[in-house]
């Protein structure tokens, strides 16, 4: 029996596996396909022949622990705990699942904000908690009076994405001083605040939870190495949050992986030394606004990006299709593989919009954009 009887394939999956079937450029899965920093390739060859491939402690190398504890301070001047207040996980995902496994109890209920990533509902119905998934607004902005009518005194999460994936959108002032309200209003509440994109900002500063003393004691914050430096396949994630969550995070992270792959610590506890984070954004911004002008002279209009290495695109002038068969036909007849956003939907909204993945090398998007042009 199927604890989990609605959910089938991931999206993702199947559009990269019709990719390869049909030779197609895929921009579809968030992963980047040119090279890593040869720093840090030189940096795990030179630690492949030292002694450091047994367990690491499990909350993380302790060394590494304190450069995020340095890299918190020089990015938002918060200063945390390395020892109480930091888990390095694997992956930003497994980070999610330990915290909503952790903190969330049957028939609590766990507030995500469509269109959201696809990996915030299952650790909460396996919790036997409830998902209640409300709509961003038609910009993609929070809609704080659904999310206020939404919240009661058995809301325990509320999860929010900023910089957003899939859209780009990143949150404002304004909707910070309105999350702390609604903190304010449920001493239960607590916020699950998804910032793997934290360092891909663009014209906006990224502001994070970090920036909000009020929410420092209720928030559990994710971020992940794998999106800063472009190594998604090592899995190597972090949670930043108060010692008494973190307590219980732990016990959950302990009996799913114990430890994350000691080599790949090692190596971005080296690397972390010379690399500017800072860089990151303008280099997916130059990114970014290459690939806005390849797109410009096609039928597709293009949404506002405003952080990310995704581009979301309607293409409501192309076709009546529903997305999904939309972004099917895309790869069979055109060669391109998207994302179609209707799945980050509870209710599969579709507004005829795709997401681009465009963390790609410059010849591959424009191969991308002269199949796309024929639209």
């Amino acid at each position: 029996m199927s604890k989990l009887p609605h959910i089938g394939t991931s999206i993702f999956i199947v559009m990269s596996q019709m990719a390869s079937e049909h030779n197609a450029i895929n921009l579809s899965q968030g992963f980047p396909n040119f090279p890593v920093d040869e720093r840090l390739t030189s940096i795990l060859t030179g630690l492949a022949k030292e002694n450091i491939h047994q367990y690491t402690p499990m909350s993380g190398l302790p060394s590494l622990l304190e450069k995020i504890t340095n890299l918190t301070n020089q990015s938002y001047q918060r200063i945390i705990s390395p020892k109480e207040e930091i888990l390095i996980t694997a992956g930003a995902t497994e980070g999610i699942f330990a915290t909503i496994q952790a903190l969330v109890k049957t028939n609590d209920e766990v507030i995500i904000l469509d269109p959201s990533y696809d990996c915030y509902e299952a650790p909460i119905l396996l919790s036997n908690a409830k998902p209640i998934r409300i709509s961003l607004s038609d910009d993609f902005t929070p809609n704080w009076e659904k999310i206020a009518n939404a919240t009661n005194k058995n809301t325990k999460l509320i999860i929010i994405n900023n910089p957003h994936n899939p859209t780009g959108k990143t949150w404002t002032e304004n909707d910070f001083l309105q999350l702390e309200k609604l903190v304010d209003a449920y001493p239960n509440l607590h916020v699950l605040s998804d910032e793997v994109y934290e360092y891909i900002t663009f014209e906006q500063k990224h502001i994070s939870v970090h920036h909000r003393p009020k929410l420092w004691e209720k928030s559990i914050i994710i971020g992940s190495f794998g999106k800063s430096f472009h190594i998604t396949g090592w899995k190597v994630g972090y949670v930043i949050a108060p010692e008494n969550l973190m307590i219980e995070i732990k016990k959950v992270h302990q009996f799913l992986v114990f430890s994350v792959s000691s080599i790949a610590q090692h190596a971005i506890n080296e690397y972390i030394n010379l690399v500017d984070v800072n860089a990151i954004g303008k280099f997916y911004q130059q990114k970014r606004d290459f690939f806005q002008n390849l797109l410009k002279d096609t039928k597709l209009k293009l949404m506002p990006c405003e952080g990310t290495y995704f581009q979301v695109a309607s293409y409501a002038s192309i076709s009546n299709e529903n997305d999904i068969d939309f972004t099917k036909r895309l790869v069979t007849e055109f060669g391109v593989a998207t994302i179609p956003i209707s799945t980050f939907y509870a209710n599969n909204k579709d507004n005829k919009y795709i997401r681009f993945c465009f963390a790609k090398d410059d010849k591959t998007l424009i191969q991308a954009a002269e199949r796309l042009r024929k639209l």
